[in-house]
């Protein structure tokens, strides 16, 4: 029987939070830990302060805080227990899958050392050869440790990237061809699901106190862009303040001026062709003895 179909139905427990504990040097590092048990470094404790102070905020009264009894996760998880007030429950059977030959060796190791292991790790496929515990046991150890909990409005499990991802998988009812459709927990971030009728429902994957994706950096300043002023609106009519208009002025003393008739066109012809208005008149004399008219 696989870890899926043995997923309990738990009505004392509504929701559950499996949270990843802090960073540590390995995690930096990119060195695989299974159950050895290093420490988190500074990074890891700020990390767990912020969650635990995120996380306080919104759980509510009877949380119950459950870790792994490896020292990375217990001390993740003992920073939530004191801002809520309540005692930190331990538990060895949420502590991280085994992994066998690979623990402390870094991915580049593996990658180059052990390409066939590798390539079935990347996949999603059990490891061959590589020892270890079995991805459905630890599903298993998992479950019962969940099962055994009092009744509590929310259990928060405070744990580890591959033993946290084989319990939500196991929770949602997803078998080994399905592993993994889920991104993997990054340091101090979590999944919540709710316990709905008789299944779960993920409420949020991958969150965390800083809402960023995990292994994501802030995102530089951006330069700022130079805006000009807008011209303003050129104001309507009616938004137009009104003016007054100047006072009258004295009447005129002046006479005006006679108004000019304008010359008709026939008279300006015959000034044009030198004639006058009595008739029109020859322009070159007719004889030695003749004198133009008007000359003299």
């Amino acid at each position: 029987m696989s870890a899926a179909a043995e997923a309990p139905t738990l009505p004392t427990v509504e929701r559950v939070l499996v949270w990843r504990h802090g960073r540590t040097e390995w995690n930096a590092s990119g060195r695989f830990q299974g159950q050895l048990d290093p420490p988190l470094d500074d990074t890891g404790r700020a990390q767990a302060r912020r969650a635990a102070d995120a996380l306080a905020r919104e759980l509510p009264a009877g949380t119950l805080v459950v870790s792994s009894d490896l020292v990375r996760a217990r001390d993740t998880a003992q920073t939530l227990a004191d801002a809520l007030g309540t005692p930190l429950r331990v538990e060895p059977r949420l502590r991280e899958h085994g992994l066998g030959s690979w623990e402390g060796l870094t991915r580049e190791d593996v990658a180059r050392d052990l390409p066939e292991q590798y390539a079935d790790w990347v996949e999603g496929r059990p490891v061959r050869g590589r020892g270890g515990e079995d991805p459905a046991a630890v599903a298993r150890r998992a479950l019962s440790a969940l099962s055994d909990l009092p009744p509590a409005p929310v259990a928060v499990l405070v744990t580890h990237g591959g033993t946290g991802g084989r319990l939500v998988e196991a929770l949602l009812g997803l078998g080994p061809e399905h592993r993994r459709i889920f991104g993997p927990l990054g340091n101090c971030h979590w999944t919540e699901l709710a316990h709905q009728g008789s299944r779960w429902r993920v409420l949020r994957h991958n969150a965390s106190a800083t809402g960023g994706a995990p292994g994501c950096r802030a995102a530089p300043a951006r330069r700022p862009v130079r805006t000009w002023p807008r011209r303003p609106a050129w104001p309507s009519r009616r938004s137009r303040p009104v003016l007054p208009r100047c006072p009258p002025g004295p009447p005129r003393t002046t006479p005006r001026r006679p108004r000019r008739t304008p010359t008709p066109p026939s008279e300006l012809l015959l000034r044009c062709l030198g004639g006058c208005r009595s008739g029109l008149t020859s322009r070159f004399p007719s004889g030695p003895g003749e004198v133009r008219r008007g000359s003299g």
